[in-house]
């Protein structure tokens, strides 16, 4: 028995029926997935990328040292700098 149905667009396009997006805590902007196991064809939320995920991806080799406020200010003055030399 199906839980909800949608309707095709001449564009493509399908509605997610309200009881199905409160199931899958889905809302505006967010990304399904679709899925083939076997003759059928499967819908989720797509997965979400955890800060831990996000930081492994941009420093692979290991977290950055501690900085201290002054060593931030520094290299926020050299970044002001280099962006707006003239050349």
């Amino acid at each position: 028995m199906a839980i909800a149905q949608s309707k095709l667009t001449a564009q493509g396009q399908i509605s997610v029926p309200a009881s199905v997006r409160r199931k899958l805590g889905v809302g505006p902007g967010s990304v399904l997935e679709w899925d083939e196991d076997g003759p059928n064809i499967v819908v989720r939320r797509s997965a979400r990328f955890s800060s831990e995920d996000i930081h492994r991806a941009l420093f692979p080799a290991q977290a950055p040292g501690p900085r201290t406020v002054d060593d931030m200010r520094q290299g926020i003055q050299r970044r002001i700098r280099n962006r707006h030399a003239r050349d």
